[in-house]
């Protein structure tokens, strides 16, 4: 079947370049001199149609592909010139002529050009015509971004142009859920979409645009089209379906209005077929539009947060999932100077996990063994309140408060054989947690341009973080000696409420100083400030139903910690020739105090942190960046509580009030090739890193438990990891991708009193190769190499995928998925394969606004997925059951 595949795709480019004539030149202004980043497309002057389109490289050059035998009308654009066309007419052999430009001028019908063009450039901003890429299968922007040369979108929802993630989307120029990029793709309809605009170099802030450097930050402004504005649009969408044992549904509203006043979002989900808009671990992700204020000042102090370790799905599957979400967004334009936009989200998720697993310990080759069945609830709430005042271009002042607010439990039974020195043992153990934490994140911005050569930025963040995480086990056997524990009991019943409150401030003021127009001086002047609380308190429930509170020192916490760091901070930037450099440093001063047990305990020093930026343009998009930097990285209170803490009901841990900071030195280096002559795209980097002093963990097993306590390692931890992926298109309808990522780390940690050193290696490999044809079935073939070696262990996945669009008889779209697995270890122990398939089939007349589609997921009811994971003291290998196979009917009507 592969190999018949294989020669389809092949058969299908072998017939296009038969019946092709190639046309090319070099295009130049009137003193010959040629120009990059030209547009020129050719027009059938018999259909009116864009037969083919290209971008010039740097040496000016072009390349199109037509027809035989046919008249063309030839259309050049330039960025500051006159556009112009030429008349060719084509016969069976290839044609080579150049084009020279008529002068500079005010562009007049370029500007139509441009917006015909499939791709164009102008600035830093690369603009695609989104009809040029839809076959008709499309039904939302992740559809066709998909399509897009140089846009890659990945599972979580996450888009990358030209290897860099995109931090932002909008549409129409106002934020969509402040720019969060999942909610988008998965929900903007396709057949609103006129243009896709990547704005490169992107700073949301104009004062500040060229003063950092900006060349990793990529957004993306959906445009819509001429109908969509001023109106509302959406579609609702109801569904019914059948599974083995019993019904499913979907029912999903979605409704949006854009104008230039204002604009609405609004979208629901209500479902049992296993789509989640958004997952618990997105929501601890959502950063609601918050930057990392920080980033220069060379401290790194991280608040952890959702440590009760609740499970998290895998590619959103599981036995399981029933959603009920909603979502609304709003911006408002007040009057010309003043806008203000927020947003709200609220879900609600009921899952049902089913696990097999294995742990062996590194050390002793001790195993756990796990059948485990595991229910959730997740209540979500995001809130979000933006306003921005801009009375002109020197002035700029930003408010945001954005709310969290969650309601978790999760309850587990599940069966334990553990294997100690050969010898097993079997029980039951039933494990429940409980948590509702709140945060509540505030920022506000000030920006003033003094002059040409003064600019001034203030920023300042509030975080307030309430937890309150409660866990439960109930198991048969006695996992640790705990001081006033009571023993004999039938079943063993440990609880623990723990109390987390943190209070964190960071403020900084910058000066920026335009020493010429190509370099300026960044002063520095920032402070972070948090005070935390953690209180813990251990306690067991007999057999006969009493409380027993182990009120001894060692099973309590009652802790607080007070960090300060105040520091000063330079960088220089300078623009010379082709490379951009900004040398920089920060010297800082520590102050930090935990109390607990009665006493205090404190440190404070002094250091120094230098950090490097080095860019090297190559060419106009052809760059290599340099990046070193030297940081300090704190622990939070949840390391330095010194009273024991249970993590799980076979592993207990407590803190070192004594920890130190460890520090980090990170090396990266990028390179990155986009050539919009032939849409080639290449990027590659490389990222070592040495932490010193790190904090590590010596752990004591006593067969598969284990307790732990956090110190300073003598020895570095490193990490060097690296990634390369080249892509281009051919002929217009052709698209193909490799890439490889490497990630190598060795971790120092104490084993039952023995240095430990561990090492993971993990190796992924992809190819794919896709078709974009307008009438033709579209495929979509590639292959994926999964390699994970563990200190001694290595686990591989196999993993060859394909797609099949197609768009027929102007009413049916079918589109199918297939994902096949082969997931082995070295020696072949473990050993499994399976697959997915989904397919749907749509009808929906041509401007009619109602839709009917069948769809099936899981159709060769695939009962499981596999998964491995290393921990540095062990490894785990597990399997997990997924949803069965099932078949929805469902109706959508297009407003």
């Amino acid at each position: 079947m592969k190999n018949i595949l294989f020669y389809v795709i092949f058969l299908m480019t072998s017939i296009s370049f038969a019946q092709s004539v190639r046309f090319d030149g070099v295009i130049q202004d009137e003193q010959k001199n040629p120009l990059e980043m030209a547009n020129i497309m050719a027009v059938n002057n018999g259909t009116k149609a864009m037969d083919s389109y290209g971008i010039t490289n740097d040496k000016g050059k072009f390349q199109l592909t037509l027809k035989p035998n046919t008249a063309y009308t030839i259309k050049v654009s330039y960025l500051g010139m006159k556009s112009k066309e030429v008349a060719i007419s084509t016969n069976t052999e290839n044609i080579v002529q150049n084009i020279v430009m008529d002068g500079a001028g005010i562009e007049l019908e370029g500007v139509e050009i441009v917006r015909e063009m499939p791709v164009s450039i102008k600035g830093d901003t690369i603009v695609y015509n989104a009809d040029s890429f839809k076959s008709g299968t499309e039904k939302k922007l992740e559809d066709v971004l998909k399509k897009l040369p140089g846009v890659e979108v990945n599972a979580d929802g996450e888009i990358e142009v030209e290897g860099k993630k995109v931090s932002k989307l909008m549409v129409e120029g106002k934020d969509f859920f402040d720019g969060d990029t999942k909610l988008g793709v998965k929900n903007i309809p396709a057949d609103a979409i006129d243009k896709v605009q990547v704005l490169r170099n992107y700073n949301e802030v104009s004062q500040l645009k060229g003063l950092e450097n900006d060349q990793d930050n990529v957004a993306m402004n959906i445009k819509l089209k001429s109908g969509k504005k001023n109106f509302w649009f959406g579609d609702v969408t109801a569904g019914v379906g059948v599974a083995e044992l019993d019904s499913r549904y979907i029912i999903n509203p979605k409704l949006f209005y854009y104008s230039p006043k204002y604009s609405i979002n609004l979208i629901t989900n209500f479902n049992n077929i296993g789509e989640l808009p958004l997952t618990a671990q997105d929501y601890f992700k959502f950063t609601g539009g918050f930057k990392n204020m920080m980033k220069k000042g060379g401290s790194n102090f991280n608040v952890s947060s959702n440590d009760l370790g609740i499970s998290i799905l895998r590619n959103n599957r599981a036995k399981e999932i029933e959603t009920k979400f909603g979502a609304t967004n709003f911006a408002y334009s007040v009057n010309k100077a003043w806008n203000i936009s927020g947003f709200g989200i609220l879900s609600t998720s009921k899952t049902d996990l089913e696990t097999k697993s294995q742990t062996t310990i590194l050390d002793s080759g001790d195993q756990q063994k796990r059948d485990e069945l595991t229910h959730q609830k997740n209540n979500l709430g995001l809130f979000k309140l933006s306003s921005t005042y801009k009375p002109n271009d020197k002035f700029q002042f930003d408010y945001d408060i954005l709310t969290k607010l969650t309601k978790q439990e999760e309850d587990s039974d599940l069966l334990r054989e553990s294997v100690v020195n050969n010898v097993s043992a079997i029980e039951t153990i039933l494990t429940g947690k409980k948590q509702d934490p709140t945060s509540i994140n505030q920022n506000l911005s000030l920006y003033y341009t003094q002059s040409d050569k003064n600019i001034f930025a203030f920023e300042m963040q509030h975080l307030y973080q309430d937890e309150n995480p409660f866990y439960n086990a109930n198991l048969r056997s006695q996992p640790f000696d705990l001081a006033g524990y009571i023993s004999g009991q039938n079943r063993n019943d440990l609880n623990q409420d723990r109390f987390v409150k943190t209070n964190k401030v960071d403020a900084k003021l910058d000066y920026y100083y335009m020493v010429t127009p190509k370099s300026n001086f960044n002063v520095t002047v920032g402070n972070t400030y948090s005070y935390q609380n953690f209180n813990s308190h251990i306690f067991q429930m007999l057999d006969n139903g009493d409380k027993n509170d182990l009120d001894a020192a060692e099973n309590n916490n009652d802790v607080d910690y007070r960090f300060n760091d105040a520091f000063l901070g330079f960088h220089y930037k300078i623009l010379t020739g082709k490379f951009t450099l900004t040398p920089g440093v920060s010297l800082h001063s520590y102050q930090m105090t935990n109390g607990q047990l009665g006493t205090d305990y404190s440190q404070s020093f002094t250091k120094v942190l230098p950090d490097f930026f080095a860019l090297y343009q190559i060419k106009k998009s052809e760059t290599l960046t340099y990046n070193f930097s030297l940081s300090n990285d704190f622990t939070d209170i949840n390391q330095l509580a010194a009273g024991y803490v249970l993590s799980d009901y076979s592993s207990l841990f407590r803190g070192n009030r004594f920890l130190e900071n460890a520090t980090s030195q990170v090396h990266s280096l990028r390179y990155f090739k986009y050539n919009m002559f032939n849409f080639e795209n290449i990027f590659a980097n490389a990222t070592y890193t040495k932490k010193v002093d790190a904090i590590k963990t010596k752990a004591n097993f006593d067969g598969i438990n284990q307790s732990s306590v956090p110190y300073n390692s003598n020895l570095a931890d490193e990490t060097l990891s690296g990634m390369g992926s080249y892509g281009r298109s051919f002929l217009k309808n052709y698209k193909a991708s490799a890439t490889a990522s490497l990630n190598w780390s060795k971790f120092n940690n104490i084993q039952n009193n023995v240095l430990s050193t561990t090492e993971s290696f993990v190796q992924s490999y992809t190819v794919k190769a896709s078709t974009n044809y307008k009438n033709l079935p579209n495929l979509e073939l590639g292959y994926n190499a999964l390699i994970n070696q563990y200190s001694g262990s290595t686990y591989y996945t196999d993993k060859p995928f394909a797609r099949l669009d197609y768009y027929f008889w102007n009413s049916f779209s079918f589109v199918s998925e297939y994902e096949f697995y082969h997931y082995y270890n070295g020696n072949k122990t473990v050993d499994n394969e399976y697959d997915f398939l989904s397919a749907s089939l749509v009808y929906q007349k041509k401007d009619s606004k109602w839709e009917y589609k069948v769809s099936a997921t899981n159709l060769l009811n695939t009962t499981y997925l596999n998964d491995d994971s290393f921990s540095q003291f062990s490894t785990r290998v597990s399997q997990y059951t997924v949803q069965p196979r099932y078949i929805i009917f469902s109706m959508k009507y297009n407003l």
